[in-house]
């Protein structure tokens, strides 16, 4: 049994993006049915998916074997190995990208998260992954630290697409606004087409795993889509700004804002959540698969976020009554999320140390 939930979101004006890629995912056709059967219109990836998919199947055995003998290891094995991914789900969604006017239909790959604090590396690393893959509809993801906003106004001078990550809060995705603005400004300065693109990733459910403990029940996953809702309000009020009227009056379009983390994971809650409750035009909810078929059997998200972010300031600000300092809380969950996705590209790189050693 499905719903028409995916296409009714998709009418509603928010493209709904999978956040999952592996090879079998490829190979069995299940990409392009979800595509074809529930409005998935582009994908995200991360290293903690690629970790997963590597290490407990045999789907990518054969190609690291001939990485290997092709002299490639380690972080670079990886590389070949996700660009060949991204690159078949780019093909994938080539006819939304076209469609869309190159609005939609991007897939994801993420640099190097030991690069998060170092601007030049993260820059250099950007450039080389998009030349390796080139592919019109891939952004590199980028995440939005304070030192990886001066990269991502850099790459974007550059033309590479980017998709900033590990945004916690409005204000963290009007720095990644402002670097952005930044890089298309400067492109313009430079005689270069401000037609390159951007989404903003704000990540929602880390909000409420954060503080389940320590709020009152009738607050518990509240402050997840009330962060969400704030920032949707940020979002349009950025996009009325004379700044970026003068940059759309050049050709830019505007950097969208993509929903991430949108996986509930308290399970006495709704498993669509953070779906239904953030469904806004011209925005992005990428969704990870076991959502996406829950949305897709019984999701509603049939109202759209109010252009002014509804009750979200009446909700934060119950939260601060509550004792949860969320100035404080953004800066730290960026901080554990850049930690975490150390962490994981460490597992990554570890599990093709060792599957490299068992195929060499």
């Amino acid at each position: 049994m499905t719903s028409d939930a995916p296409r009714t979101l998709n009418r509603l004006g928010q493209s709904l993006w999978l956040d999952n890629i592996t090879r079998d995912l490829l190979d069995s056709g299940t990409l392009k049915r979800y595509i074809d059967e529930y409005s998935v219109t582009g994908l995200t990836s991360n290293p903690t998916i690629f970790d997963k998919a590597i290490s407990r199947s045999a789907w990518y055995d054969q190609e690291i074997r001939k990485q290997l003998t092709a002299g490639a290891s380690g972080e670079g094995l990886f590389f070949n190995l996700a660009i060949q991914d991204l690159s078949r789900a780019a093909d994938l969604f080539l006819p939304v990208y076209a469609r869309t006017g190159t609005v939609d239909g991007f897939v994801s790959l993420e640099v190097s998260p030991l690069l998060a604090y170092d601007t030049s590396a993260t820059v250099k690393q950007a450039k080389a992954l998009h030349a390796q893959a080139n592919k019109p509809n891939l952004f590199i993801k980028i995440p939005g630290t304070a030192e990886g906003l001066p990269a991502i106004a850099d790459a974007i001078f550059a033309g590479v697409p980017v998709n900033v990550t590990l945004l916690f809060s409005s204000e963290q995705c009007k720095a990644a606004a402002d670097a952005y603005m930044t890089g298309l400004e400067r492109r313009i300065e430079a005689g270069l087409s401000a037609d390159v693109r951007s989404v903003a990733s704000l990540f929602v459910s880390r909000w409420d795993v954060a503080i389940s403990d320590k709020v009152p029940a009738d607050l518990r996953n509240t402050l997840g889509m009330a962060v969400g809702m704030q920032a949707y309000k940020a979002y349009r009020d950025a996009l009325e700004t004379d700044r970026f009227q003068r940059l759309a009056n050049i050709g830019a379009r505007a950097q969208r804002l993509l929903f991430a983390s949108t996986g509930t994971k308290d399970k006495a809650a709704s498993d669509t959540l953070y779906i239904d409750g953030l469904a806004a035009p011209n925005t992005v909810n990428t969704m990870p698969e076991d959502t996406l078929l829950a949305f897709a059997n019984h999701g509603t998200a049939a109202t759209a976020l109010p252009r002014d972010g509804g009750d979200a300031e009446a909700v934060l600000t119950a939260h601060a009554k509550a004792g949860i300092d969320l100035t404080d809380l953004a800066r730290q969950l960026q901080s554990d999320g850049a930690k975490a996705f150390v962490k994981s590209w460490n597992e990554l790189l570890g599990a093709i140390a060792s599957k490299s050693k068992v195929l060499a």
